[in-house]
C-alpha cells in the first residue's frame, strides 16, 4: 500500500491466485471487461495461451478527496513456473483465492491454498482475502463448507467466500467489491486516512 497525502492517491496491490485452469485470467479479464478496459489487460503468455509469469491491469476510483489506484495481478498457476509466484504476491495487499469446484480437482486446490499461506506464514490471517468458488456452472461440484473446514477456515480473519462463473463474468465484480471493503475497513481502522467520506 503506498499514501501519497500531498496528491491524495491511495495505491494498492492485489492478486489473483489458484492451482491451475482455476480461471484466474479469466476472472481478472472479465473484472476488467465489466470496467470497460479489457483492451489494457497486459499478459505474458505460452505458446498455448497459458498464463506465463502473469497478468497485469489497473484500475481506478476516484471522488472529491481522493484517487485509489488499484493494481491487479494473476499469478501462473503452472507449477514449472512456481519461481515467479512469490515475486508476483510481493507486497500485495489482498488477495482473491480462485478455486476450480471441479470435484476432481479438489485437492489441487488445497494444495495451492496450502501453498498460498506457506509464503506469507501467520500474515495470511489477517491479510484480506476472498476464496471465489469459479465455475458453479458446471456439474460434479465440491462443496464449498468442506473446502473451508479442510483448511480451518475459522482461525482466518478478514476473509470473504463467493460462488463465480468467471466465463459469464457471474460474481467476479462481488468478489472483487468484497476485497476492496475488506482492504479499505483495515486502512480506515489502523486510521493511516480517513478515506472515501
Amino acid at each position: 500500500m503506498i499514501i501519497d497525502h500531498l496528491n491524495q492517491t491511495i495505491q494498492l496491490k492485489i492478486c489473483y491466485f489458484g492451482p491451475a485452469l482455476s480461471g484466474k485470467t479469466t476472472t481478472l479479464k472479465s473484472l476488467f471487461k465489466h470496467f470497460g478496459k479489457e483492451d489494457s489487460v497486459l499478459s505474458i503468455e505460452s505458446s498455448i495461451r497459458r498464463t506465463l509469469f502473469f497478468d497485469y491491469g489497473t484500475i481506478t476510483f476516484e471522488n472529491k478527496q481522493w484517487r485509489l489506484k488499484i493494481h491487479i495481478y494473476s499469478t501462473t498457476g503452472q507449477d514449472f513456473y512456481i519461481i515467479t509466484r512469490p515475486a508476483t504476491l510481493q507486497g500485495i495487499d489482498g488477495i482473491i483465492f480462485v478455486a476450480d469446484s471441479q470435484q476432481e480437482v479438489f485437492y489441487r486446490n488445497l494444495t495451492s491454498w496450502n501453498e498460498l499461506c506457506n509464503y506469507f506464514e501467520d500474515l495470511i490471517i489477517i491479510l484480506p482475502k476472498v476464496i471465489a468458488f469459479n465455475k458453479q456452472d458446471l456439474p460434479d461440484k465440491f462443496s464449498p463448507t468442506l473446502f473451508l473446514e479442510n483448511i480451518n477456515s475459522f482461525k482466518f480473519k478478514n476473509f470473504k467466500t463467493k460462488k463465480t462463473v468467471a466465463l459469464h463474468g457471474y460474481g467476479v465484480v462481488e468478489s472483487f467489491e468484497e476485497l476492496i471493503q475488506l482492504m479499505l475497513k483495515k486502512i480506515y481502522n489502523s486510521q493511516i486516512v480517513s478515506i472515501f467520506d
